[in-house]
């Protein structure tokens, strides 16, 4: 049996065009931070590395899970994601960006099949942005979200529908920053129907 998130996780992920309150779970991801304008070449070499690292740990369980007998054999890989934050608040510059880009892994991944997959993918594709590519856990967390339709550059828009949803229900946000999830291919995706997930954590 195949595992896919937009089955078996779908309340995770279909968020509307107006702001809910949604408790996200405890997850876990592979994660590589970085720095600057999410417009440069080093920012999609990164992408690149992490989508790579996805599906080698996608094929590595395949292999893994012929030795098992549980009922899942596969998995589609998760969307990309990331956080996003500001070096300096008081003037917006994209190089001063600090990001982690991350992909979920379903719960069923481990250390092992993750180092393996490592080894394996640093072989065929040889990379040192890799080697900064760690596995980690991200406890449960309250969140308010939002679907974002269209351009990048007009999320301010949905973030302010976020605000006033935050302060019409008496919440506080917990952090000056915020996750994206990118549920379209931007290179496949006209910029006016990109879809993606804002999400802002709160108590």
């Amino acid at each position: 049996m195949k595992h896919e998130w937009r089955k078996n996780e779908k309340d995770l992920y279909n968020s509307k065009n107006m702001p809910r309150l949604i408790n996200v779970p405890q997850r876990q991801y592979i994660m590589l931070n970085g720095q600057g304008n999410p417009n440069e070449a080093d920012f999609k070499d990164k992408v690149s590395c992490l989508y790579n690292l996805a599906y080698s740990i996608k094929n590595i369980f395949k292999v893994y899970k012929q030795d098992n007998t549980d009922d899942i054999d596969d998995f589609v890989v998760y969307p990309l994601e990331s956080i996003w934050h500001l070096k300096n608040n008081n003037n917006f510059n994209k190089q001063d960006l600090v990001y982690t880009i991350m992909i979920c892994q379903p719960n069923f991944i481990t250390q092992d099949i993750f180092n393996k997959a490592l080894e394996s993918v640093k072989t065929k594709k040889p990379n040192l942005l890799y080697d900064n590519i760690v596995f980690e856990t991200i406890e449960g967390h309250t969140c308010v979200d939002i679907l974002h339709i269209g351009s990048y550059n007009d999320e301010p828009i949905s973030f302010k529908l976020i605000d006033d949803f935050i302060k019409e229900n008496n919440l506080i946000k917990l952090e000056n920053n915020h996750t994206e999830i990118y549920l379209s291919n931007p290179n496949r995706t006209k910029e006016d129907k990109l879809k993606t997930i804002l999400r802002v954590k709160v108590k």
